[in-house]
């Protein structure tokens, strides 16, 4: 059992906007190139959230932004939003367990509370977090870097390569939207 990579991916897609969203337009474009995904990707999911009542989508590129608060969206809301789960049930049981055999006629009743409460407790989980604590945390992560760089910067230490591109994607951001 592994949950998508549209879940992490909607994830991403609400950090770069509270990150990104007071200076860029946020469209597909903007967060295919932070994500690394496809386009039509970051459009599917986008469309799932909306549809979900999370975000809203100004068609063109008008970008996105929060339909709700940040503290008002929880994990649990943007799983519900772009898992497509059968039944509503994490777990799928094989179809066709022998009856014949004693395994096979008493493994559902074994697991079937089992895996509902599995469930239920990561759901539970789910519903503790919010956008508004994955916000605080990508700006912490990113003040922690920035002090890094600082701090190598005034010791006269080379900057990261990794830095270099985020300076050099910001600065082409930038000048986009300067011709805008």
């Amino acid at each position: 059992m592994q949950i998508s990579s549209r879940f992490t991916i909607a994830l991403h897609i609400f950090a770069a906007m509270d990150v990104f969203g007071k200076n860029y337009k946020i469209t597909s474009d903007f967060l295919a190139g932070s994500i690394q995904v496809n386009t039509v990707i970051i459009r599917n999911i986008m469309s799932q959230l909306r549809n979900a009542g999370l975000i809203k989508v100004s068609r063109g590129i008008g970008g996105a932004e929060l339909a709700k608060e940040p503290e008002e969206i929880s994990f649990y809301d943007i799983y519900v939003a772009v898992e497509s789960i059968e039944d509503g049930k994490l777990f799928r049981f094989h179809k066709n367990p022998n009856p014949e055999c004693p395994v096979g006629r008493n493994i559902h009743l074994l697991l079937d509370d089992m895996l509902d409460d599995i469930q239920d407790a990561m759901e539970r989980e789910m519903k503790r977090f919010t956008v508004a604590d994955l916000n605080g945390g990508i700006e912490d992560l990113i003040g922690s870097e920035t002090e890094t760089t600082e701090n190598q910067a005034d010791a006269g230490s080379e900057l990261p390569k990794s830095m270099d591109v985020v300076k050099e994607t910001t600065e082409s951001h930038s000048r986009a939207k300067a011709e805008i």
